[in-house]
């Protein structure tokens, strides 16, 4: 196996597939990427058994052969070689050879067959999407997922495919996070997946937005996105997501519309003050305004003034700031509104155009 190719190009898709290989492995052969060569296309795979990532590129001067090479050290050999150099990768026996210029680096490798696959995604459906709705679903999400939750089915991102539509949705069991976008072509069925954490990493740093469509494969126990330059392969989480649409507060009739950057810059001052613990604020709306408070155990406290559009008169919640300031960090818009129903209700926040993407934060007692 042989194959030459500019140090750019080989660049990106190393530090693509390189990133689904964990540091610490069960198995050695999972350390390596999976190099495969044939009729001038390289092929590189990482895997950690739960992630795949497959990333091709056509290159210059190739012979066909596979092999697998330590991941981290080839591609921390890459990066470190000079701008515009010439990359030859060959291999002898169980010896690989990296040369560019003068430099030459000798790894090991270990066979192929030993390297394993996920198993093939039987697709029971089949959706495009532009990469740059699917970035945005994930990117306004992503955030609200669980960690190490006893409840595993939190510890994802929902995959909610309904007929015309395709929903992100993810939730801590404090907050709830859910934008959506149209599909050209409608689903043949609806389906419901959980992308575990790590698979939604990975795919949020792969996806580069534009206006290429990627495939969505949903198999019972995996998801395949596919690109025509990479293959992306996540297990699932098997496990029941909660009813999410219960959680969206029904008959929050009080709203308050509120600049963006205006709100955010003075919950983030407020928040200096807040309880390390709990960061909660307090949220009092009145006609024309919207007042923050926040104090601590040592007697200290915050207090900003707002103005807003608004006729609610007298209404007082409590809420965790960070929340908040995350919600607000996934709209996009320069008007939001807040919408609450009643001091121990929760409350929702949206642009101020349109619901497409929504966010439900629980109210925090002070």
């Amino acid at each position: 196996m042989r194959f030459s190719l500019q140090r750019e190009v080989f660049l990106k898709p190393l530090g693509q597939v390189v990133n689904v290989v964990e540091r610490r492995q069960t198995l050695p052969v999972l350390a390596n990427l999976l190099v495969q060569v044939q009729g001038g296309l390289l092929s590189l795979t990482g895997t950690d058994l739960e992630v795949e990532m497959v990333s091709r590129v056509a290159v210059d001067e190739s012979q066909d052969g596979e092999t697998t090479i330590p991941a981290r050290k080839l591609f921390e050999i890459v990066r470190a070689l000079p701008d515009g150099s010439r990359v030859t990768v060959s291999q002898t026996g169980e010896r690989i050879t990296v040369q560019a210029g003068r430099s030459r680096f000798t790894l090991s490798s270990l066979p192929p067959g030993d390297f394993p696959s996920l198993d093939d995604v039987d697709a029971t459906e089949r959706v495009r999407v532009p990469e740059a709705a699917l970035k945005e679903l994930i990117e306004r999400t992503a955030f609200a997922m669980a960690q190490q939750d006893v409840r595993y089915y939190l510890n994802g991102l929902l995959f909610d495919l309904r007929e015309n539509s395709l929903r992100c949705v993810a939730t801590d069991g404090h907050r709830l996070a859910l934008c959506e976008a149209p599909l050209e072509e409608g689903a043949a069925t609806k389906r419901q997946l959980i992308v575990p954490r790590k698979g939604v990493t990975e795919l949020q740093r792969l996806l580069e937005g534009g206006d290429r469509e990627v495939e969505l494969e949903m198999g019972r126990g995996h998801l395949r996105v596919k690109r025509d330059d990479v293959t992306f392969t996540s297990k699932l989480i098997d496990g029941r997501f909660p009813d999410y649409e219960a959680v969206v507060p029904i008959g929050a009739d009080k709203e308050v519309r509120i600049d963006r950057d205006v709100l955010r810059a003075s919950l983030q001052r407020a928040a200096i003050l807040s309880n390390e613990k709990y960061r909660g604020v307090r949220m009092e709306v009145s006609p024309g305004q919207l007042k923050i408070s926040a104090h601590n155990p040592e007697q200290e406290e915050a207090q900003e003034e707002v103005e807003a559009d608004t006729r609610v008169d007298d209404l007082a919640v409590g809420f965790n700031v960070g929340y908040v300031l995350d919600a607000l960090g996934a709209l996009r818009e320069d008007q939001v509104i807040l919408q609450l129903r009643d001091a121990n209700s929760s409350a929702l926040l949206r642009e101020a155009s349109n619901d497409r993407c929504r966010h439900v934060i629980m109210p925090l007692r002070l």
